[in-house]
């Protein structure tokens, strides 16, 4: 008679044998510095290539000018590069590389429309202008100080939180400096949004809506609960108390204040979206974004009916044509630049984008459309889409909740802006008179952009970095074992 075999549950368990030498140590993350320079040079070879094909289609000359802008590119953009690599050293490897190629081509098209300015006051008689991209170079090179000064001086992006209140009263400052100066130093083209100095100009609502979401996301923080607390349940939505709606009647009389004593339309829509975007992210609250939809309509029906600029903005937007030479003509001169891109566009250099009033800065999108087309418009927007997507990936990776709504704060008002800007290029919505970010010309917007950009590396940077490593901590001596020692 065979002897049984011993059951599975009697034997023992089988051991995990180690590898001669040990285990090795876990493999370090990578960080993705390569992949962001190798984004880089792409971008300097696009960038490259696209002033060559203007040049070639104006049928002029390979000068030390092409190469300038090319090389002063990439030399800016190299030492943003190496201070990511330095100071942000696990930040997202897309971000900086897409503003570059955004920058990239708006400094190819502001120095297509430099040459389509040059021809015209040639064939006039007229001086030829300084050309707006030797200017649009400097700004840059000074929005790469502003931003290497962010990596550097902030270590860490939650002590502003601290500041919330200071910063949003910086805020509200910067935003109503233009109202209360007078006109001339403070109104171009009908709207009062500029400071104007000898020799100087900026827009202080750039810097202002900066300030304001980081305000906004530490008051959103430090009192969650007032705007998470129960009110009524209407159809299936939970609506917040009356007495809790102080903060965004605050938000709405300060986007109808811009609006009518700046003539604002496109800083007041952007503030009030932005703020709403950020109370819907910290409550999930839908009622909230009924409510500011309502506020939005009402806001709109008492300016239309109180203001005149509102009201001719309104009707040049219903029909551009009715009075094409005077309110009508930029809309009308960018529909038919859209028209005459198609699908393929002109080609760069090959089209007409100077007929536009303010091709460089508020129309910049329009001439994207006549010399690229519709493919190249609708990739410029991909590109945009990828970004705004990534400052969402690092809001949603960031674990604490101040930096998850600053990060969703900037990403949104890069979304709306962009929205603003392009619906009223393409009659989808009233003209506003923002600026594209990053493409358009002119030293504010591409300061305060970069500055942003900034905030948002560092917030990726905490986000993606690697988890320090924790302290064997020593059990306490009345729980550490007894040992027997040997006498010597």
């Amino acid at each position: 008679m065979s002897s049984p075999e011993p059951s599975a549950r009697s034997s023992p368990a089988p051991s995990f044998p180690s590898p001669p030498g040990g285990f090795a140590p876990a493999p370090l993350v990578s960080n993705r510095r390569n992949v962001e320079l190798l984004l880089l040079g792409f971008g300097v070879v696009i960038t490259t290539l696209s002033l060559v094909l203007v040049e070639a289609s104006q049928e002029q000359s390979i000068t030390w000018d092409l190469a300038k802008y090319a090389l002063a590119y990439m030399g800016l953009f190299a030492i943003a590069h190496l201070g990511v690599r330095r100071f942000a050293p696990y930040a997202d490897p897309l971000l900086l590389p897409i503003v570059a190629l955004l920058n990239g081509l708006g400094l190819v098209l502001i120095h297509r429309l430099d040459l389509a300015d040059a021809q015209e006051a040639q064939y006039n008689g007229d001086p030829i202008p300084s050309p707006d991209a030797n200017q649009q170079v400097l700004w840059v090179g000074l929005a790469l100080i502003g931003f290497l000064a962010v990596l550097i001086v902030l270590r860490d992006y939650r002590t502003l939180a601290r500041y919330g209140y200071t910063l949003g009263l910086g805020g509200l400052v910067l935003l109503s400096i233009p109202a209360v100066l007078p006109s001339k130093f403070s109104e171009i083209n009908g709207s009062k949004i500029w400071i104007l100095l000898p020799g100087f100009s900026f827009q202080p609502g750039e810097f202002a809506k900066i300030l304001l979401i980081i305000f906004f996301a530490a008051v959103l923080v430090a009192k969650r609960e007032l705007f998470t607390s129960a009110g009524k349940h209407f159809l299936g939505m939970d609506f917040p108390r009356a007495r809790d709606l102080g903060p965004i009647l605050v938000a709405w009389g300060v986007s109808l204040a811009v609006l009518v004593f700046e003539k604002d339309l496109g800083t007041s829509l952007l503030l009030f979206g932005t703020v709403l975007t950020m109370l819907y992210i910290a409550t999930a609250r839908v009622g909230w974004v009924l409510i500011g939809g309502a506020l939005l309509i009402v806001g709109f029906v008492f300016a239309y009916k109180a203001f005149s600029h509102v009201r001719v903005r309104t009707d040049t937007w219903l029909d551009p044509f009715e009075d094409y030479y005077n309110t009508g003509l930029q809309i009308s001169q960018s529909l038919f630049g859209l028209a005459t891109g198609g699908i393929a566009g002109t080609g760069l250099g090959s089209g007409r984008p100077s007929e536009v009033p303010l091709a460089k800065t508020d129309f910049i999108i329009a001439t994207i459309g006549e010399e690229l087309g519709l493919v190249g418009l609708t990739a410029v927007l991909v590109l945009y889409l990828v970004f705004i997507m990534r400052g969402l990936r690092t809001a949603l990776a960031v674990r604490d909740s101040f930096g998850k709504l600053l990060a969703a704060g900037l990403s949104f008002t890069v979304a709306i802006q962009l929205f603003v800007v392009v619906g009223g290029v393409t009659k989808l919505i009233p003209l506003t008179g923002l600026t594209t970010p990053y493409i358009s010309y002119g030293g504010s917007s591409v300061l305060a952009n970069y500055l942003l950009l900034a905030l948002l590396i560092k917030i990726s940077d905490a986000a993606r970095a690697p988890a320090p490593p924790k302290k064997k901590e020593q059990a306490p001596i009345a729980d550490a074992p007894t040992e027997m020692l040997k006498r010597t």
